[in-house]
């Protein structure tokens, strides 16, 4: 504040220490303010909200960088101790460790948390440090960082590492718009089975014999759509068109009114075509034919006939006194 109230302005003093930098993701900020005055009387300096937004920005991605540099270091501290254990590669090409390994010591998870609420369990003391004692749920050699549960029926699923987790995740565009990549090429094809049952750990999921909106919808993109995607010529053959994007209308909730919208973004020939529309309950169909083929255990664990805990029969209904003709559920 002091160098910028002395006469010749911010740039000037900017330009008095060559050494020190002033900028921060490649903006120099002190080139970018903007000069106000108060009655003529006081000389004030003001950023465009723009900018701040961008710093702000900045400087969000820098925290997180330090610390995960720090818990980088701190991981690889415990993890890698003098010893140096023996490291190999399982047939799925997963990496494990020796007997000496840190790892070797976390149990292995056993459906003991199955059927809990994550609502009602992530509130409960120690929930963490419980977490952290687990192995991996799906790769079976990291130790557990998070509680991974099922977003549409509160579930929880099995406790994952932070690689796990975040190869789960759908890559959401929007709240109803999902970018379908190579990433799911691992989850529907190399190591289907582990995630397909990691999904049905949830009780609603496994009962419907389906997946949660997101991951049904990159399903249908990816496995029942793929005919229906272009291609172009190549030096090596044909390449597909574009990057498929899948979105939807509606909710799981009304398998009626949902509608998934299969399209090809960023086409060579500048088109952006839609491929299918197809209704909820037709994917949903879908997927328990392919479910069947491509996971029979899975499958076989899956159906209506799978509702252990689930009330047997329905809720009775309220006559509702307050008008006619109308009743409570």
């Amino acid at each position: 504040m002091g160098e910028l109230q002395e006469p010749g302005g911010p740039e000037p003093a900017a330009h008095r220490e060559v050494g020190r930098p002033y900028h921060l993701a490649g903006i120099d900020w002190r080139q970018v303010l903007v000069e106000q005055t108060r009655d003529g009387t006081q000389r004030t300096w003001w950023l465009p909200r723009a900018v701040v937004r961008l710093l702000d920005a900045a400087e969000h991605a820098e925290k997180q960088w330090v610390r995960a540099a720090r818990t980088r270091r701190a991981s690889a501290a415990v993890t890698d101790p003098p010893s140096h254990p023996r490291r190999t590669r399982d047939a799925g090409g997963r990496q494990t460790t020796g007997p000496g390994s840190p790892t070797a010591s976390l149990r292995p998870y056993h459906r003991e948390l199955e059927g809990q609420l994550y609502s009602v369990l992530s509130r409960k003391p120690g929930t963490s440090r419980k977490v952290a004692e687990w192995a991996c749920a799906v790769c079976r050699t990291a130790p557990a960082t998070v509680l991974d549960h099922c977003h549409e029926h509160g579930y929880v699923r099995a406790p994952l590492c932070q690689s796990c987790n975040t190869q789960e995740r759908p890559d959401h565009l929007y709240s109803n718009d999902i970018r379908v990549a190579n990433r799911y090429t691992r989850l529907f094809h190399t190591d289907t089975d582990d995630w397909l049952r990691h999904w049905h750990r949830c009780p609603g999921c496994r009962a419907r014999t389906t997946l949660p909106l997101p991951h049904l919808a990159a399903w249908t993109a990816h496995i029942a759509c793929r005919s229906l995607r272009p291609t172009h010529r190549a030096p090596r053959g044909r390449k597909p068109c574009g990057v498929l994007r899948v979105s939807w209308t509606g909710s799981q909730n009304a398998p009626r009114s949902c509608l998934l919208t299969v399209a090809v973004d960023f086409c060579p020939s500048g088109e952006h075509r839609v491929l299918a529309h197809v209704p909820y309950r037709e994917a949903a169909e879908r997927f328990r034919v392919w479910l069947a083929e491509t996971a029979p255990a899975v499958a076989a664990a899956a159906g209506p006939d799978r509702l252990d805990g689930l009330p047997a029969q329905f809720r009775p209904v309220i006559a509702d006194t307050s008008g006619e003709d109308l009743e409570l559920f």
